[in-house]
């Protein structure tokens, strides 16, 4: 989504929706790790009945990390990609359904997103290596010291789209996977399995509501299912609320910013490319040959509850005294509406409206002041009622010219204080800082005392130090030369590094000065903000998206074809005479086909993922389309600070014109490349435990080329068309492994099936409402919630995990006296042990030797965690487990947990790293690079503290 704060802003507002994920690890034994056993009690103390995986949000992070080394080649990233997945698994541990869904073709709004992210991608990674290159030859020329230059291939991110082999090639990699999964893991053995890869058309996440929405209008739905959705996009959380699910639960990364990062021409940490230096590392310690490495720490993972927030949203939304009846689940729909202003993927933000000064809130109160005048809601079920909205954003539109003057206010008090705190720091900080013995000390920090210098070198400098301050102090009015020496030109030459100024990027707008409406539209869109009519048209472009978006998150893409046609946004204060816009789209409307899209979003650098006659249109001069593929762009800031906050100025694809280009090349397609450009269909897969999986054998056997209903009271409930594929995972049949590291699977027993979605009429309208029977989870917030805060003024978060009853385990006051008398002083952790060794205590230079029978103290303390007399009751999420939310099951097939004595599966026993199969051959006799014994990626050090929980 559009809002990179919207997340921040979120948790900080309503705390409570955050919850930290527990995980099991993994143990070893012996060096061999053994698998986690996902059958038992989920340990957050929930049960999640369906996992639903936005697949693009783990396919970025595990083919290019931020925060750990690349992977060497596609192998690795394909087996990133299944622990990526398998840890999820393992903290979520679904009973039903596991659903993958990969971005297809998208509809024509998104695609103007995604090509000016391709393009930018392309031009920073451009711009990157001419850069790197310059300055390293530089540092070379001065003398510098670099380490050489690895020759390695770049990999294009951009080949994450749908058309291309690396897309095609995944989808085969997951069929594997979920087939190894289904035969080796106990915690899958009951589960149903739909994989919608890149050749379904749909984005990943609306691909998941698509599919939701159909199972809620069927009559055997759980109206109690308890969903929970993987991905760290923050329209996630408008699309988990636009369901209206009460149990539904969104699971990412923690987000932990300013990650260090080494610098790309000499690998050391503290600087970037721009700062380097060329120096040689300096040793700093007997271990320092581990300085160089990068940093692995193994992210965290979250949970966003979407019932606390709603019960959050519940309270602030609630109005009295309306003259009509309230309804919670429709001020809802009208708060997810009001935050698509602020930002989203098909629209440009208004102007006046920012996530970081508060626009929500804003929204939130002018909606409920101005509902009263309204007489209803400004939606229903994924509809707008223009008349109502064209109120709330007249509203908006009367404050304008105070919040652009109030924004420019707090941008110059905020650079103000930043003046003022570097002079403070300049002025604060010391001239002169010795070394070795003279050096600064921190308080406690004597278990590693400094290398003894010379103290009559460090004393003359000292002395040589202070004498040339006295020298420049005592006439203020010479400036020095380059040396450093007093210069007699008079007058101190100021030195740009000094400047309190920073460059700004020029502004032609000010939108805190009279006439901003005018220069903005003259400035972005060249014409006199006088012209009615276009103004008009700009305004009617907006209010067309502004349904479309609403219709496609609660109904399905309303028009593939449908684009909001200029880079920025109108002011609030032009929305006048919107009620009488319409606001219908045209029905029929096909997606692009995979390579279509490619040239609708590929720049010409990664045309190499396209056909030779295909890549040629965009890079030939007398090419027809030559001018959708432009070398170079402008990129506005618009009012920002940085690069990436800008608006690329790209041209917009012509639909016509490309069609009438392609034609001419299609004939020069391999059947390869026809297929991959064909549209394909979602796959569905069950193990042989599994009860649909004797009704999907039998379809096989019987050749069926009909397609049939799922029974579903064979498969939880959930309906749809199955047709007989004719690349499907078959029982008794070898799947190949399109993995050379990994072995073929022997003795497979799962079955895949194309999936259809339940059908609809077209004029079908999904209604945006709590289905019946549906329990609403127990209340996390109490009545005082909302204004009890700490003493540090924070929000108080009144409950952390799933389960409210839960009982905390805490320690005896003989433990915290063991502990502190067993302690060593240089844990680094002063203050929270005694810093004194008891007598005779183990450690202690006056300790007595123990004699042969006797156990060492220490031992205690690996012995904390485990099942022992003192723990006291056994917690919670070892007991049986009980379900959080809603009531007993409805329906007979609503529970099937497996059993621990049903399921052993032998394929457990000598597996290699990461729980696969190894192939007996040699990868080197395949050609292949030889992979050392699991992935390179090392788990983080121990954090060095206690979780007693």
């Amino acid at each position: 989504m559009g809002v990179p704060a919207f997340f921040r802003w979120l948790s900080r507002k309503y705390p409570s929706i955050i919850v930290n994920c527990v995980e099991e690890k993994a143990k070893e034994c012996n060096g061999v790790k053994v698998p986690i056993d996902t059958s038992k009690p989920n340990p957050n103390e929930v049960e999640f009945d369906n996992l639903y995986l936005d697949m693009n949000g783990i396919i970025h992070p595990c083919t290019h990390p931020e925060d750990k080394p690349a992977p060497k080649n596609e192998d690795e990233m394909m087996v990133a990609i299944f622990e990526y997945i398998d840890r999820i698994f393992n903290i979520v541990r679904p009973r039903r359904l596991l659903y993958m869904a990969i971005d297809g073709v998208a509809p024509r709004a998104k695609m103007n997103q995604q090509r000016s992210r391709r393009f930018r991608a392309s031009k920073e990674g451009m711009e990157a290596a001419e850069e790197k290159q310059k300055i390293r030859q530089e540092i070379l020329a001065k003398g510098g010291y670099l380490p050489p230059e690895e020759v390695k291939e770049r990999f294009d991110s951009n080949c994450i789209t749908p058309g291309t082999e690396f897309m095609d090639n995944l989808a085969k990699c997951l069929r594997y996977y979920i087939a190894d999964r289904l035969n080796s893991n106990p915690g899958w053995k009951n589960l149903t399995v739909i994989l919608s890869d890149a050749s379904a058309p749909g984005e990943g996440e609306h691909k998941i509501m698509d599919y939701i929405r159909r199972q809620r209008a069927q009559p055997n739905h759980d109206p109690n299912t308890h969903h929970c959705l993987c991905g760290a996009d923050a329209d996630l959380i408008m699309l988990g609320l636009a369901t209206h699910e009460l149990n539904f639960t969104i699971i990412r990364e923690e987000f932990k910013p300013n990650k260090p990062k080494p610098c790309a021409l000499c690998n050391q940490m503290g600087h970037e490319v721009k700062d380097c230096q060329g120096l040689p590392r300096e040793k700093q310690g007997k271990h320092d040959q581990f300085a160089d490495t990068l940093p692995v720490s193994e992210q965290e993972f979250i949970f966003i509850r979407l019932c606390v927030l709603r019960e959050y949203l519940e309270r602030e939304l609630t109005m009295a005294s309306l003259p009509f009846t309230f309804d919670f689940e429709r001020s809802v729909d009208d708060w997810v509406f009001m935050c698509f202003f602020v930002g989203n993927d098909f629209l440009p933000h208004l102007p006046s409206l920012e996530i970081r000064e508060g626009a929500i809130d804003r929204l939130v109160n002018i909606y409920k002041n101005v509902v009263h005048k309204t007489g209803g809601y400004l939606t229903e079920s994924g509809f707008v009622n223009l008349q109502r909205v064209q109120m709330i954003m007249l509203a908006v539109g009367e404050v304008e010219d105070s919040i652009f003057k109030k924004r420019k206010d707090d941008d110059d008090n905020f650079k103000r204080r930043q003046k003022e705190k570097r002079k403070r720091l300049k002025r604060d900080q010391p001239s002169f800082i010795p070394g070795g013995q003279f050096s600064p000390q921190a308080l406690g920090n004597r278990s590693s005392p400094q290398a003894i210098c010379n103290p009559r070198q460090a004393a003359f400098e000292m002395r040589m130090h202070d004498r040339q301050n006295s020298t420049t102090s005592a006439s203020p009015n010479t400036s020095l030369t380059p040396d450093g020496s007093p210069s007699l030109g008079g007058g101190i030459k100021r030195k740009p590094e000094d400047s309190d100024s920073e460059p700004e990027p020029e502004d032609n707008i000010r939108l805190w000065e009279t006439g901003w409406k005018q220069r903005y539209y003259k400035n972005k869109f060249d014409v006199d903000a006088s012209d009615e009519k276009f103004r008009r048209k700009v305004v009617q472009s907006y209010v067309e998206g502004l349904c479309w978006v609403l219709r496609y998150y609660y109904q399905g893409c309303a028009s593939w074809n449908w684009y909001y046609p200029f880079h920025y946004a109108p002011f609030a204060s032009d929305f006048e005479g919107i009620a009488d816009m319409p606001s219908d789209f045209e029905k029929g409307s096909k997606p692009f086909k995979p390579l279509e899209q490619l040239m609708g979003v590929f720049p010409a650098a990664s045309g190499n993922f396209l056909p030779p006659t295909w890549r040629k249109l965009m890079t030939d001069p007398e090419s027809s389309i030559i001018d959708f593929y432009p070398e170079d762009f402008a990129i506005d800031l618009n009012g920002k600070k940085y690069a990436w906050q800008g608006v690329a100025l790209l041209p917009f694809v012509d639909e016509r014109r490309l069609r009438a280009a392609l034609e001419e090349v299609y004939p020069d397609l391999t059947p390869e490349e026809s297929r991959r450009n064909s549209l394909g269909s979602d796959v569905l897969f069950v193990g042989k435990h599994h009860p649909l999986c004797d009704f999907i054998v039998e379809q096989y056997k019987t050749k069926n080329t009909e397609a049939v209903d799922i029974p579903p009271e064979l498969c939880h409930g959930i309906q749809g068309k199955l047709t007989l594929n004719n690349n499907a995972v078959l029982p008794d049949q070898v799947v190949q492994s399109p993995v050379p590291m990994l072995r073929d699977l022997t003795q497979n027993s799962a079955v895949s099936i194309s999936f259809k979605d339940p059908q609809f009429a077209e004029d079908f309208v999904f209604k945006a409402t709590v289905l019946p029977g549906a329990k609403k989870p127990a209340p996390v917030l109490k009545p005082g919630d909302w204004e009890k805060t700490n003493n540090d003024g924070r929000p108080w978060r009144p409950q952390l995990g799933f389960n409210r009853d839960r009982k905390p385990v805490h320690l005896d006051q003989s433990v915290f006296r063991t502990l502190g008398h067993t302690m060593p002083r240089d844990r680094g952790m002063p203050g929270m042990y005694p810093n004194a060794v008891p007598l005779g205590a183990y450690g202690s230079p006056y300790a007595r030797p123990l004699m042969g029978s006797q156990q060492q103290i220490p031992k205690l303390l690996s012995n904390l965690r485990p099942q022992e007399s003192w723990r006291g009751p056994t917690p919670l999420f070892q007991q049986t487990p009980q379900r959080t939310a809603g009531a007993a099951p409805l329906l007979a097939w609503n529970r099937m947990l497996p059993s621990p004595n049903q399921f052993q599966p032998a394929q457990y026993q000598g597996l290699g790293p990461m729980g696969y199969p190894q192939r007996p051959e040699d990868r080197m006799d395949r050609g292949r690079q030889v992979y050392g014994p699991g992935r390179p990626y090392p788990f983080p050090p121990p954090a060095g503290r206690y979780s007693w929980n």
